[in-house]
């Protein structure tokens, strides 16, 4: 007897896409559902700044159907492997790059003044110079990589990552996973309004915010905050500042009568804490409050997805400025 042929599954692979970050892993998981191979290469709590790639990283990288990578160099470490997979052909897409980046407003300590222009209102909610002033223009040097503290622009993002997967996957209509991507770019829509109304508790003579790098910039251009000073003098935790540097912080934290630093959950509180009992010799009570700002936080923390990150920060942050 002849045996009958066995059946053959004709169905195309899922596309294997690689985030960076474990924030854009949520993200991408979160539109792509099952019907994508997602893999994450950082794990939660690590700091992309500083993150070493591994050898495995490499070879998955070189995999990939797709890589989604924050870009700006969030990714310091990676960005030499990343030009190497593209240029072998590797699907490399930079999410920050495209969505309207900001620049830094200063390194390390604001002495530009302050800049009341925190209005929102070009077409996506945005402000056209985001709460800089212009007069500072380009001089502060690379664009601000921490685009997903901006719930409006995330939500621009999710919509050119899902043509990014359409472009790979041959299972799905485009369309199916625009319709994804704009179900999840509304979620954030109302995401941006919760913050709205929870930052909203904080008075207006207490908006001024001092942190441990400069990862804020966007949450205070979208929701009305100045950050005067980072502990960390500059763009990214892999620098380390001077004693002069060290010095000035602590005049500005004592002359603005600051009374919280917001520490992070992806390094060390040593040098807040520093700063904390710097202050702490004067008449000033400085404290120290961990937020959850470049990784999602561990099993537990109330920021283990990219939406509980931004409400639990916010919550955080609404809390510390808001007591009396």
């Amino acid at each position: 007897d002849d045996a009958e042929p066995a059946a053959v599954d004709d169905e195309p692979a899922r596309p294997h896409v690689v985030a960076t970050t474990s924030i854009l892993g949520d993200v991408v998981a979160s539109i792509a559902g099952g019907d994508a191979e997602v893999t994450t290469l950082m794990p939660t709590g690590v700091d992309p700044h500083g993150y070493e790639p591994s050898a495995r990283d490499g070879g998955t990288l070189r995999e990939a159907d797709l890589v989604i990578t924050n870009g700006l160099t969030l990714e310091e470490s990676l960005v030499s492997v990343l030009e190497a997979v593209e240029e072998e052909g590797v699907n490399v897409f930079s999410l920050a790059d495209e969505l309207d980046p900001i620049e830094f407003a200063f390194d390390g300590v604001n002495d530009h003044g302050h800049d009341d222009d925190h209005g929102h209102d070009d077409d996506h909610g945005h402000d056209d110079d985001h709460g800089h002033d212009d007069d500072h223009g380009h001089e502060h040097g690379p664009y601000d990589p921490h685009v997903w503290f901006d719930p409006l622009r995330m939500a621009d993002g999710v919509m050119l990552i899902a043509e990014e997967i359409a472009a790979v996957d041959d299972n799905l209509d485009a369309s199916e996973w625009a319709a994804r991507a704009e179900a999840y770019a509304d979620d954030l829509r109302e995401l941006d309004a919760e913050l709205q109304e929870i930052l909203a508790e904080v008075p207006d003579d207490n908006r001024k915010i001092v942190t441990n790098h400069d990862a804020l910039g966007y949450l205070a251009a979208r929701y009305d905050f100045e950050v005067i000073a980072t502990v960390i003098p500059g763009a990214t935790t892999q620098v380390e500042g001077s004693a002069a540097q060290f010095a000035e912080l602590v005049e500005v934290v004592e002359s603005e009568e600051i009374e919280v630093v917001f520490a992070e959950n992806t390094d060390s509180t040593a040098l807040a804490e520093q700063l904390q009992a710097e202050v702490g010799r004067g008449d000033l009570d400085l404290e120290v409050v961990r937020i959850y700002t470049d990784a999602l936080g561990e099993e537990g923390s109330g920021a283990e997805t990219y939406p509980d990150l931004l409400r639990t920060t916010a919550g955080l942050i609404a809390d510390a400025l808001s007591s009396p």
